[in-house]
């Protein structure tokens, strides 16, 4: 069955795109449900083109050598990935996986190749992207040089946080588990920080989202000018 044409056009980075262009990408789009933990990009693979999601969670991914994960950043719905192989003609540089059951649109290499570089705005907001990317790969490496655990989730949230009518939150804030593979922790460890952050009065969960109520607390404590002595190491 053929994609609707109004559900590409709610994706923020099609909507410069003319009707009867959405029209055609739709009807060439490939649509594909994951399980959780199923592989939905594999690392070294082919671009299969530009990749939607519309419901669940993904996870860009790695492993060191080994056999560890690292969580590289997350996917929420309306957002768009495998942009990199697509751009460069190599090879997918990381994995991408489900985190919860997800639907997942694909647009075809061949199709949405020229269209991306084609469409001045939508060739802008691609850069950006990278942009934003690169700054995040950046602030990945120097978190992870952080001596200690409650260090480096602490400089994670504050990476992810963002700041919304005076609150401070992260939004689809990660489970422990995924939080831990991207600290380079485990989840007990990471389960220890949140105990001692909520003590605190620090943080607070606020269903899917969590609360920062003292970001100022966090940021020193990212920048190692605050010695909490209840923080549990590895």
């Amino acid at each position: 069955m053929a994609l609707a044409p109004h559900i590409l056009e709610s994706l923020p980075i099609l909507a410069p795109l003319p009707q009867v262009t959405l029209a055609h990408l739709a009807a060439n789009a490939l649509e594909e449900w994951y399980g959780k933990r199923e592989v939905v990009l594999q690392k070294d693979g082919a671009s299969p083109g530009l990749l939607f999601l519309l419901e669940g969670r993904l996870q860009g991914l790695d492993f060191t050598n080994d056999g560890r994960e690292v969580g590289l950043y997350f996917i929420n719905p309306g957002d768009y990935f495998g942009e990199v192989p697509l751009i460069d003609n190599d090879r997918q540089p990381e994995f991408v996986t489900a985190l919860a059951r997800s639907r997942v649109i694909t647009l075809p290499k061949d199709i949405i190749r020229p269209v991306l570089f084609g469409v001045p705005k939508i060739a802008e907001a691609l850069c950006r992207r990278m942009a934003i990317r690169l700054r995040q790969d950046t602030a990945h490496r120097r978190i992870l040089g952080l001596p200690n655990p409650l260090q480096r989730v602490c400089a994670q949230l504050e990476v992810m946080w963002v700041t919304q009518n005076s609150q401070t939150v992260v939004a689809h804030a990660p489970t422990h588990q995924e939080l831990a593979i991207m600290v380079n922790s485990s989840r007990e460890t990471v389960t220890r920080v949140f105990q001692l952050l909520q003590g605190r009065g620090v943080v607070e969960r606020d269903g899917n989202s969590l609360q920062v109520l003292q970001p100022d607390f966090i940021r020193q404590v990212a920048a190692g000018l605050l010695d909490v002595s209840k923080s549990s190491g590895e």
